[in-house]
Protein backbone atom coordinates (compact mmCIF):
# COMPACT_ATOMS: atom_id res chain seq x y z
CA UNK A 1 0.00 0.00 0.00
CA UNK A 2 2.79 2.31 0.89
CA UNK A 3 4.95 1.34 -2.11
CA UNK A 4 1.64 2.26 -4.44
CA UNK A 5 1.35 5.62 -2.70
CA UNK A 6 4.93 6.46 -2.90
CA UNK A 7 4.71 5.68 -6.60
CA UNK A 8 1.84 7.40 -7.42
CA UNK A 9 3.15 10.77 -5.68
CA UNK A 10 6.42 10.29 -7.75
CA UNK A 11 4.71 9.78 -11.32
CA UNK A 12 2.47 12.78 -10.04
CA UNK A 13 5.70 15.17 -9.90
CA UNK A 14 7.17 17.51 -12.55
CA UNK A 15 10.44 16.52 -13.83
CA UNK A 16 11.95 18.88 -12.01
CA UNK A 17 10.35 18.14 -8.61
CA UNK A 18 11.68 14.67 -9.42
CA UNK A 19 14.95 15.70 -10.10
CA UNK A 20 15.12 18.51 -6.85
CA UNK A 21 14.15 15.03 -4.48
CA UNK A 22 16.17 13.04 -6.06
CA UNK A 23 19.87 15.42 -5.58
CA UNK A 24 18.35 15.86 -2.19
CA UNK A 25 17.96 12.47 -1.83
CA UNK A 26 21.60 11.80 -2.89
CA UNK A 27 23.30 14.95 -1.10
CA UNK A 28 21.18 13.43 2.33
CA UNK A 29 22.78 9.78 2.08
CA UNK A 30 26.21 10.51 1.37
CA UNK A 31 27.01 11.07 5.24
CA UNK A 32 24.93 7.76 6.26
CA UNK A 33 27.24 6.31 3.30
CA UNK A 34 30.53 7.34 4.27
CA UNK A 35 29.69 7.02 7.88
CA UNK A 36 28.38 2.97 8.05
CA UNK A 37 31.91 2.45 5.52
CA UNK A 38 34.54 4.76 6.91
CA UNK A 39 33.72 4.43 10.53
CA UNK A 40 32.78 1.15 10.64
CA UNK A 41 35.96 -0.97 8.71
CA UNK A 42 38.44 -0.33 11.49
CA UNK A 43 36.29 -2.10 14.01
CA UNK A 44 37.61 -5.63 12.12
CA UNK A 45 40.73 -5.58 12.41
CA UNK A 46 42.44 -1.65 12.76
CA UNK A 47 40.38 -1.23 16.33
CA UNK A 48 42.05 -3.19 19.12
CA UNK A 49 39.74 -5.54 20.82
CA UNK A 50 39.61 -4.67 24.83
CA UNK A 51 36.67 -3.09 26.59
CA UNK A 52 37.79 0.80 26.50
CA UNK A 53 38.91 1.04 22.46
CA UNK A 54 35.51 -0.38 21.62
CA UNK A 55 33.78 1.51 23.77
CA UNK A 56 35.46 4.51 22.10
CA UNK A 57 34.90 3.58 19.34
CA UNK A 58 31.18 2.74 19.37
CA UNK A 59 30.47 6.10 21.21
CA UNK A 60 32.29 7.91 17.61
CA UNK A 61 30.16 5.83 15.47
CA UNK A 62 26.91 7.12 17.76
CA UNK A 63 27.89 10.40 17.11
CA UNK A 64 28.44 10.33 14.01
CA UNK A 65 25.63 8.74 13.02
CA UNK A 66 23.59 11.63 15.33
CA UNK A 67 25.77 13.68 12.71
CA UNK A 68 24.49 12.46 10.12
CA UNK A 69 20.39 12.80 11.30
CA UNK A 70 21.23 16.46 11.64
CA UNK A 71 22.91 17.20 8.51
CA UNK A 72 19.57 15.49 7.10
CA UNK A 73 17.22 18.06 9.02
CA UNK A 74 19.54 20.74 7.69
CA UNK A 75 19.88 19.59 4.13
CA UNK A 76 16.75 21.61 2.28
CA UNK A 77 17.47 24.32 4.33
CA UNK A 78 20.97 24.37 3.08
CA UNK A 79 19.67 23.58 -0.59
CA UNK A 80 16.83 26.69 -0.20
CA UNK A 81 19.71 29.44 1.02
CA UNK A 82 21.93 28.41 -1.88
CA UNK A 83 19.13 28.93 -3.64
CA UNK A 84 18.30 32.12 -2.93
CA UNK A 85 14.85 31.09 -1.45
CA UNK A 86 15.29 31.42 2.45
CA UNK A 87 17.90 32.12 5.21
CA UNK A 88 19.37 29.22 6.63
CA UNK A 89 18.97 29.61 10.16
CA UNK A 90 22.52 29.89 12.01
CA UNK A 91 21.25 28.54 15.44
CA UNK A 92 21.10 24.64 13.59
CA UNK A 93 24.73 24.53 13.16
CA UNK A 94 25.32 24.45 17.22
CA UNK A 95 24.62 20.79 17.91
CA UNK A 96 26.27 19.96 14.62
CA UNK A 97 29.49 22.09 15.64
CA UNK A 98 29.72 20.56 19.42
CA UNK A 99 29.31 17.20 17.76
CA UNK A 100 32.11 18.01 15.65
CA UNK A 101 33.71 18.87 18.69
CA UNK A 102 33.30 15.79 20.30
CA UNK A 103 34.07 13.28 17.74
CA UNK A 104 37.41 14.44 17.16
CA UNK A 105 37.67 14.51 21.30
CA UNK A 106 36.81 10.70 21.08
CA UNK A 107 39.10 10.09 17.69
CA UNK A 108 42.14 11.66 19.88
CA UNK A 109 41.45 10.26 23.30
CA UNK A 110 41.26 6.69 21.01
CA UNK A 111 44.36 7.48 19.27
CA UNK A 112 45.97 8.65 23.00
CA UNK A 113 45.13 4.98 24.57
CA UNK A 114 46.68 3.06 21.64
CA UNK A 115 42.91 1.90 20.53
CA UNK A 116 43.52 3.06 17.11
CA UNK A 117 46.01 2.73 14.45
CA UNK A 118 47.30 2.76 10.94
CA UNK A 119 44.67 3.17 7.96
CA UNK A 120 41.79 3.27 10.51
CA UNK A 121 42.89 6.26 12.64
CA UNK A 122 42.82 7.83 8.77
CA UNK A 123 39.39 6.80 7.67
CA UNK A 124 38.23 7.77 11.30
CA UNK A 125 39.78 10.81 10.60
CA UNK A 126 38.30 11.10 7.25
CA UNK A 127 34.54 10.59 8.03
CA UNK A 128 34.66 12.49 11.44
CA UNK A 129 33.99 16.40 9.65
CA UNK A 130 31.98 14.89 7.06
CA UNK A 131 28.42 15.55 8.03
CA UNK A 132 29.07 18.60 9.10
CA UNK A 133 30.63 20.19 6.11
CA UNK A 134 28.22 18.42 3.71
CA UNK A 135 25.92 21.62 5.43
CA UNK A 136 28.36 24.05 5.57
CA UNK A 137 29.50 23.75 1.99
CA UNK A 138 26.47 25.06 0.76
CA UNK A 139 26.38 28.22 3.15
CA UNK A 140 29.19 30.13 2.83
CA UNK A 141 31.29 31.15 -0.69
CA UNK A 142 34.09 28.50 -1.59
CA UNK A 143 36.92 30.57 -0.43
CA UNK A 144 35.67 30.86 3.31
CA UNK A 145 34.94 26.74 2.77
CA UNK A 146 38.39 26.35 2.02
CA UNK A 147 39.37 28.75 4.92
CA UNK A 148 36.95 26.52 7.67
CA UNK A 149 38.20 23.28 5.61
CA UNK A 150 41.69 24.15 6.56
CA UNK A 151 41.36 25.28 9.92
CA UNK A 152 39.29 22.19 10.71
CA UNK A 153 42.16 19.74 9.51
CA UNK A 154 44.86 21.87 11.29
CA UNK A 155 42.23 21.61 14.73
CA UNK A 156 42.28 17.47 13.72
CA UNK A 157 45.73 17.05 12.98
CA UNK A 158 46.75 19.54 16.58
CA UNK A 159 44.40 17.42 18.65
CA UNK A 160 45.89 13.83 17.72
CA UNK A 161 49.42 15.21 18.35
CA UNK A 162 48.27 16.49 21.58
CA UNK A 163 46.89 13.05 22.05
CA UNK A 164 50.68 11.37 21.35
CA UNK A 165 50.48 10.67 17.42
CA UNK A 166 53.27 10.53 15.81
CA UNK A 167 55.53 9.58 12.68
CA UNK A 168 53.27 8.95 9.38
CA UNK A 169 49.59 8.53 10.82
CA UNK A 170 50.01 12.04 12.25
CA UNK A 171 51.41 13.42 8.49
CA UNK A 172 48.79 11.80 6.94
CA UNK A 173 46.26 12.97 9.22
CA UNK A 174 46.03 16.48 7.17
CA UNK A 175 45.86 15.77 3.76
CA UNK A 176 43.00 12.87 4.66
CA UNK A 177 41.05 15.66 6.35
CA UNK A 178 41.53 17.99 3.56
CA UNK A 179 40.49 15.63 1.09
CA UNK A 180 37.02 14.94 2.69
CA UNK A 181 36.62 18.43 2.32
CA UNK A 182 37.96 18.74 -1.12
CA UNK A 183 35.37 16.03 -2.36
CA UNK A 184 32.26 17.24 -0.49
CA UNK A 185 32.94 20.22 -2.33
CA UNK A 186 33.12 19.22 -6.09
CA UNK A 187 30.52 17.14 -5.46
CA UNK A 188 27.51 19.00 -3.29
CA UNK A 189 28.33 22.17 -4.60
CA UNK A 190 28.27 21.20 -8.47
CA UNK A 191 24.98 19.12 -8.01
CA UNK A 192 23.17 22.80 -6.02
CA UNK A 193 24.42 24.99 -8.61
CA UNK A 194 23.06 22.45 -11.52
CA UNK A 195 19.31 22.17 -9.86
CA UNK A 196 19.53 25.87 -9.24
CA UNK A 197 19.89 26.82 -12.91
CA UNK A 198 17.31 24.08 -13.86
CA UNK A 199 14.84 25.55 -11.82
CA UNK A 200 15.71 28.61 -13.56
CA UNK A 201 14.85 27.59 -16.83
CA UNK A 202 11.83 26.16 -15.56
CA UNK A 203 11.38 29.55 -13.95
CA UNK A 204 11.92 30.81 -17.98
CA UNK A 205 9.19 28.49 -19.48
CA UNK A 206 6.88 29.28 -16.99
CA UNK A 207 7.03 33.08 -17.70
CA UNK A 208 7.04 31.91 -21.72
CA UNK A 209 3.37 30.73 -21.29
CA UNK A 210 2.50 33.82 -19.07
CA UNK A 211 4.07 36.11 -21.93
CA UNK A 212 2.45 33.89 -24.68
CA UNK A 213 -0.92 34.73 -23.07
CA UNK A 214 -0.35 38.50 -22.41
CA UNK A 215 0.09 38.02 -26.24
CA UNK A 216 -3.50 36.45 -26.69
CA UNK A 217 -5.44 38.86 -25.00
CA UNK A 218 -3.43 41.65 -26.78
CA UNK A 219 -4.57 40.06 -29.70
CA UNK A 220 -7.84 40.01 -28.84
CA UNK A 221 -7.87 43.65 -27.52
CA UNK A 222 -6.61 44.90 -31.12
CA UNK A 223 -9.48 42.46 -32.90
CA UNK A 224 -11.86 44.73 -30.64
CA UNK A 225 -10.29 48.02 -30.93
CA UNK A 226 -10.60 47.55 -35.26
CA UNK A 227 -13.75 46.37 -34.43
CA UNK A 228 -15.55 49.37 -32.35
CA UNK A 229 -13.32 51.93 -33.06
CA UNK A 230 -13.96 52.48 -36.65
CA UNK A 231 -17.44 51.62 -36.39
CA UNK A 232 -18.18 53.72 -33.37
CA UNK A 233 -16.90 56.81 -35.37
CA UNK A 234 -18.98 56.14 -38.39
CA UNK A 235 -22.01 56.29 -35.54
CA UNK A 236 -20.30 59.61 -33.78
CA UNK A 237 -20.17 61.18 -37.07
CA UNK A 238 -23.48 60.37 -38.38
CA UNK A 239 -25.15 61.37 -35.07
CA UNK A 240 -23.66 64.62 -34.95
CA UNK A 241 -24.53 65.09 -38.99
CA UNK A 242 -28.41 64.33 -37.70
CA UNK A 243 -28.43 66.64 -34.58
CA UNK A 244 -27.49 69.53 -37.18
CA UNK A 245 -30.19 68.10 -39.71
CA UNK A 246 -32.86 68.17 -36.83
CA UNK A 247 -31.20 71.70 -35.60
CA UNK A 248 -31.71 72.92 -39.47
CA UNK A 249 -35.51 71.05 -39.37
CA UNK A 250 -34.25 68.61 -42.12
CA UNK A 251 -36.23 65.29 -42.45
CA UNK A 252 -33.17 63.60 -43.57
CA UNK A 253 -32.02 63.44 -39.37
CA UNK A 254 -34.61 60.95 -39.37
CA UNK A 255 -32.61 59.15 -42.37
CA UNK A 256 -29.39 59.38 -40.12
CA UNK A 257 -30.33 58.20 -36.61
CA UNK A 258 -32.18 54.93 -38.95
CA UNK A 259 -28.50 54.39 -40.26
CA UNK A 260 -27.25 55.13 -36.67
CA UNK A 261 -29.34 52.40 -35.68
CA UNK A 262 -28.02 49.98 -38.37
CA UNK A 263 -24.31 50.51 -38.15
CA UNK A 264 -25.03 49.89 -34.14
CA UNK A 265 -26.86 46.96 -34.90
CA UNK A 266 -24.18 45.64 -37.24
CA UNK A 267 -21.34 46.17 -34.33
CA UNK A 268 -22.91 44.01 -32.12
CA UNK A 269 -23.06 41.33 -34.71
CA UNK A 270 -19.38 41.74 -35.13
CA UNK A 271 -18.64 41.86 -31.71
CA UNK A 272 -20.35 38.68 -31.58
CA UNK A 273 -18.13 37.31 -34.37
CA UNK A 274 -14.96 38.09 -32.81
CA UNK A 275 -15.99 36.76 -29.23
CA UNK A 276 -17.55 33.82 -30.65
CA UNK A 277 -13.92 33.51 -33.14
CA UNK A 278 -11.69 33.60 -29.91
CA UNK A 279 -14.11 30.96 -27.41
CA UNK A 280 -13.75 28.36 -30.09
CA UNK A 281 -10.64 26.88 -30.93
CA UNK A 282 -9.74 26.83 -34.28
CA UNK A 283 -7.72 23.50 -35.25
CA UNK A 284 -4.90 25.17 -37.38
CA UNK A 285 -4.21 27.33 -34.31
CA UNK A 286 -4.50 24.89 -31.84
CA UNK A 287 -2.19 22.29 -33.51
CA UNK A 288 0.44 25.69 -33.98
CA UNK A 289 0.22 26.23 -30.27
CA UNK A 290 0.29 22.72 -29.32
CA UNK A 291 3.31 22.21 -31.11
CA UNK A 292 4.89 25.22 -29.21
CA UNK A 293 4.09 24.66 -26.03
CA UNK A 294 5.21 21.22 -25.88
CA UNK A 295 8.16 22.56 -27.63
CA UNK A 296 8.89 24.93 -24.77
CA UNK A 297 7.97 22.32 -21.79
CA UNK A 298 11.61 20.11 -23.24
CA UNK A 299 8.98 17.54 -25.28
CA UNK A 300 9.71 17.26 -28.87
CA UNK A 301 6.35 17.37 -30.92
CA UNK A 302 5.43 16.64 -34.84
CA UNK A 303 2.33 17.78 -36.58
CA UNK A 304 1.88 15.14 -39.55
CA UNK A 305 -0.81 14.64 -41.98
CA UNK A 306 -2.34 18.46 -42.73
CA UNK A 307 -3.73 21.15 -40.49
CA UNK A 308 -7.40 21.06 -40.98
CA UNK A 309 -7.80 23.26 -44.11
CA UNK A 310 -11.04 22.97 -45.59
CA UNK A 311 -12.99 21.17 -42.76
CA UNK A 312 -16.12 22.37 -42.12
CA UNK A 313 -15.92 25.01 -38.75
CA UNK A 314 -17.61 22.43 -36.15
CA UNK A 315 -15.08 19.47 -37.38
CA UNK A 316 -12.36 22.33 -36.81
CA UNK A 317 -14.04 23.51 -33.61
CA UNK A 318 -14.41 19.92 -32.46
CA UNK A 319 -10.89 18.69 -33.41
CA UNK A 320 -9.30 21.84 -31.44
CA UNK A 321 -10.48 21.42 -28.47
CA UNK A 322 -9.23 18.04 -29.03
CA UNK A 323 -6.12 19.13 -29.39
CA UNK A 324 -6.25 21.50 -26.63
CA UNK A 325 -7.34 18.88 -23.87
CA UNK A 326 -4.38 16.37 -25.62
CA UNK A 327 -1.68 18.84 -24.77
CA UNK A 328 -2.69 19.58 -21.45
CA UNK A 329 -2.76 16.04 -20.56
CA UNK A 330 0.60 15.56 -22.33
CA UNK A 331 1.90 18.30 -20.18
CA UNK A 332 0.24 17.69 -17.08
CA UNK A 333 0.85 13.43 -16.65
CA UNK A 334 3.35 11.01 -17.25
CA UNK A 335 6.91 12.06 -18.17
CA UNK A 336 7.10 12.36 -22.35
CA UNK A 337 9.96 12.94 -24.18
CA UNK A 338 7.90 12.65 -27.41
CA UNK A 339 4.80 13.65 -29.06
CA UNK A 340 3.23 13.20 -32.29
CA UNK A 341 0.08 14.80 -33.50
CA UNK A 342 -1.29 13.08 -36.93
CA UNK A 343 -4.46 14.46 -38.38
CA UNK A 344 -5.69 11.93 -41.07
CA UNK A 345 -8.74 13.57 -44.43
CA UNK A 346 -10.58 11.17 -46.01
CA UNK A 347 -14.02 11.42 -48.30
CA UNK A 348 -15.64 9.64 -45.15
CA UNK A 349 -13.92 10.88 -42.10
CA UNK A 350 -11.52 12.92 -40.05
CA UNK A 351 -9.11 10.86 -37.48
CA UNK A 352 -7.31 12.53 -35.16
CA UNK A 353 -4.26 10.93 -33.17
CA UNK A 354 -2.07 12.09 -30.07
CA UNK A 355 0.57 9.58 -29.36
CA UNK A 356 3.09 10.59 -26.40
CA UNK A 357 5.62 8.24 -24.21
CA UNK A 358 6.71 8.30 -20.76
CA UNK A 359 2.78 7.50 -20.02
CA UNK A 360 2.49 6.15 -16.64
CA UNK A 361 1.83 2.17 -16.94
CA UNK A 362 -1.39 2.34 -14.43
CA UNK A 363 -3.30 5.32 -16.29
CA UNK A 364 -7.02 4.54 -16.07
CA UNK A 365 -8.11 4.38 -19.80
CA UNK A 366 -10.95 7.34 -20.60
CA UNK A 367 -10.95 8.55 -17.38
CA UNK A 368 -11.28 12.58 -16.50
CA UNK A 369 -13.60 15.31 -16.82
CA UNK A 370 -11.86 16.70 -19.96
CA UNK A 371 -12.03 13.46 -22.01
CA UNK A 372 -15.50 13.43 -21.09
CA UNK A 373 -16.06 16.75 -22.01
CA UNK A 374 -14.32 16.14 -25.51
CA UNK A 375 -16.89 13.04 -26.23
CA UNK A 376 -19.72 15.10 -25.76
CA UNK A 377 -18.34 17.32 -28.20
CA UNK A 378 -17.66 14.68 -30.56
CA UNK A 379 -20.94 12.57 -30.01
CA UNK A 380 -22.71 15.83 -30.98
CA UNK A 381 -21.26 15.15 -34.54
CA UNK A 382 -22.07 11.78 -34.59
CA UNK A 383 -17.98 10.90 -33.45
CA UNK A 384 -16.07 8.83 -31.36
CA UNK A 385 -13.15 9.51 -29.06
CA UNK A 386 -10.89 6.73 -27.50
CA UNK A 387 -7.92 7.17 -25.02
CA UNK A 388 -5.36 4.52 -23.03
CA UNK A 389 -1.86 3.67 -22.80
CA UNK A 390 -0.57 1.01 -24.92
CA UNK A 391 2.38 -1.09 -24.97
CA UNK A 392 5.48 0.38 -23.96
CA UNK A 393 4.57 3.26 -21.80
CA UNK A 394 2.97 5.05 -24.86
CA UNK A 395 -0.65 6.88 -23.89
CA UNK A 396 -2.72 6.90 -27.35
CA UNK A 397 -5.93 9.19 -28.42
CA UNK A 398 -8.19 9.04 -31.24
CA UNK A 399 -11.10 11.02 -32.24
CA UNK A 400 -13.14 10.27 -35.29
CA UNK A 401 -15.71 12.85 -37.06
CA UNK A 402 -17.50 11.19 -39.79
CA UNK A 403 -18.09 13.80 -42.63
CA UNK A 404 -20.86 12.37 -44.52
CA UNK A 405 -23.48 14.36 -42.37
CA UNK A 406 -21.53 17.75 -43.76
CA UNK A 407 -22.35 18.07 -47.14
CA UNK A 408 -20.08 21.51 -47.37
CA UNK A 409 -17.18 19.14 -46.27
CA UNK A 410 -17.63 17.05 -49.99
CA UNK A 411 -14.53 16.75 -51.73
CA UNK A 412 -12.21 17.21 -49.26
CA UNK A 413 -9.47 18.37 -48.99
CA UNK A 414 -10.01 22.22 -50.61
CA UNK A 415 -7.80 24.41 -49.09
CA UNK A 416 -8.81 27.41 -51.26
CA UNK A 417 -12.77 26.73 -50.83
CA UNK A 418 -12.06 26.61 -47.12
CA UNK A 419 -10.53 30.11 -47.17
CA UNK A 420 -13.55 31.39 -49.60
CA UNK A 421 -16.12 29.53 -47.08
CA UNK A 422 -14.18 31.73 -44.28
CA UNK A 423 -14.25 35.01 -45.92
CA UNK A 424 -17.93 34.76 -46.77
CA UNK A 425 -18.71 33.52 -43.13
CA UNK A 426 -16.83 36.99 -42.63
CA UNK A 427 -18.99 38.65 -44.53
CA UNK A 428 -22.27 37.24 -43.75
CA UNK A 429 -23.10 40.03 -40.88
CA UNK A 430 -22.57 42.62 -43.03
CA UNK A 431 -24.30 41.65 -46.08
CA UNK A 432 -27.41 40.83 -43.59
CA UNK A 433 -27.07 44.34 -42.25
CA UNK A 434 -27.34 46.04 -45.48
CA UNK A 435 -24.76 48.18 -46.11
CA UNK A 436 -21.44 47.87 -43.98
CA UNK A 437 -20.40 50.83 -41.97
CA UNK A 438 -17.64 51.88 -44.34
CA UNK A 439 -19.64 52.30 -47.05
CA UNK A 440 -22.09 54.62 -44.79
CA UNK A 441 -19.28 56.55 -43.90
CA UNK A 442 -18.81 57.46 -47.36
CA UNK A 443 -22.69 58.62 -47.48
CA UNK A 444 -22.87 61.91 -49.78
CA UNK A 445 -25.53 63.50 -47.16
CA UNK A 446 -22.45 63.73 -44.92
CA UNK A 447 -21.09 67.01 -46.76
CA UNK A 448 -23.55 68.65 -45.11
CA UNK A 449 -21.42 68.59 -42.08
CA UNK A 450 -18.07 69.00 -43.74
CA UNK A 451 -19.25 72.14 -45.28
CA UNK A 452 -20.68 73.80 -42.26
CA UNK A 453 -17.04 72.91 -40.39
Amino acid sequence: MHVREWRRSWQERSKMERIDLYSRFTVSSIPWLFALSWQLAPFKSDIRHEPLPLALGAALLLVSLTQCLLSNRNVRASYEHYLGISVFPVRRLIAPLLLLVLAVALLATLAGVGGVGGSGLLLMSLNTPMAFVITRVLLVPVRTFAIESLLLAVLTTGALAAAGVRGGALAGVMPTALFGSVLVLISIRPSAWSLGVMWQAEEARNIQARLAVAEERLRFGRDMHDVLGRNLAVIALKSELAVELAQRGRPEALDQMVEVQRIARASQQEVRDVVRGYREADLTTELAGAQGVLRAAGIECAVTGGDGTGLPGPVQSALGWVVREAATNVLRHGDPGHCTIRLDVSADAVVLDVENDGAPAAAPEGTGSGLAGLRERLIALDGTLEAGPGDGGVFRLRARIPLAAHPESAGLPHPAAGDTSRAAAGDAPRAAAGETPRAAAGDPRTTLLEDRR
